[in-house]
């Protein structure tokens, strides 16, 4: 092989490795899509509950119970407290602190935009600082993979002007098209990689039942979560979704409020016993009486929306295998 053309091969062979080496460090946040969006009629008053999903400058975006997404725009005169806390007054925070995955709650009216102009925003501080906990450590692994692509994108266009340069060699010319073109598809099923790295899978699925009225999780419960724990503490790139429910007996408030204590006693259960890390774990949700598996009318129905419901995701970029580079047989 002459010298100019195995400096060429030699560079190509250094683009498609470091975009492998970047692409398997990269791990996204799981996201899933939302119902629809919603627009508010301006000058109308609302009030809204949900986890925030999305939170640029001035606005965020809040999901609510039916994954309806609206839009909430802050200015100078938006009120952020904390519920509760001495005379019922809440501690005042920043704009800084609406974090995404943060659960809260809005009032406001609307703008000539569609969006909610928000007055006042609500969160417990336990939701804030679940928040937090997440916030801080996916921040980084976002600005990761945007690394990732701008260099997948620079070392693209690289790989095409030495693909041009191989067509236009003298002698090898075949050989050399072939390398340029297994380069190529490298970069391509990196960038797929890259692609589905905010894509997760379900791996693992289960339901943990509760008594009425009660958030205590029992031996068979305990059982059933330790199993999970285990599937969990063997995957690469994974999360775990938690949500709560609850039957249809007594009020829609008080079943809101049990639902989100059986997902919180669940949480607990994983961290304390298991050691599972926070940032593995999405903000977990109490649905109330919604979503019911089975009718409220009977015993056994009632028993059955009475749950916990416990997703394995796992990470689909991480799943692919790497792309490599075939040997090339040409002199």
């Amino acid at each position: 092989m002459s010298i100019p053309k195995f400096r060429m091969f030699s560079s190509l062979m250094l683009a498609v490795s470091l975009l492998a080496v970047s692409a398997s460090l990269a791990i996204a946040q799981d996201t899933t899509p939302a119902a629809g969006a919603r627009t508010v009629v301006s000058g109308e008053k609302m009030k809204l509950k949900g986890v925030v999903v999305r939170r640029d400058a001035d606005t965020f975006v809040v999901r609510d119970i039916n994954g309806v997404d609206t839009t909430v725009r802050l200015d100078d005169r938006t009120s952020v407290k904390t519920k509760g806390g001495f005379l019922r007054s809440g501690t005042n925070y920043g704009l800084t602190n609406i974090l995404r995955g943060l659960n809260l709650e809005v009032e406001g009216r609307g703008d000539s935009s569609g969006n909610l102009l928000a007055e006042k925003v609500r969160f417990n501080e336990s939701d804030l600082r679940v928040a937090r906990a997440v916030d801080s450590r996916a921040a980084p692994l976002e600005t990761k993979v945007s690394e990732v692509e701008q260099n997948a994108q620079r070392l693209s266009g690289q790989l095409d002007e030495l693909a041009a340069v191989a067509n236009t060699a003298k002698g090898g010319a075949r050989a050399a098209q072939e390398t340029a073109d297994a380069a190529v598809s490298g970069v391509n099923l990196t960038n797929e990689r890259i692609s589905a790295l905010d894509d997760y899978t379900p791996q693992s699925v289960l339901a943990v039942n509760f008594r009425t009225g009660s958030s205590v999780l029992s031996p068979d419960s305990k059982t059933k979560l330790d199993e999970i724990a285990t599937k969990a503490m063997n995957a690469k790139g994974y999360v775990l979704e938690v949500t709560g429910f609850a039957d249809s007996t007594g009020s829609i408030e008080r079943n809101r409020v049990l639902s989100q204590r059986r997902a919180d006693a669940v949480i607990r259960y994983l961290v304390e016993n298991h050691r599972i890390p926070l940032r593995r774990i999405i903000t977990p949700y109490g649905f109330g009486e919604t979503n019911p598996v089975a009718e409220n009318n009977t015993r056994d129905g009632r028993a059955q929306n009475r749950r916990v419901e416990v997703k394995l995701l796992v990470n689909k970029g991480l799943l692919q295998q790497a792309p490599t580079m075939p040997t090339s047989s040409g002199n």
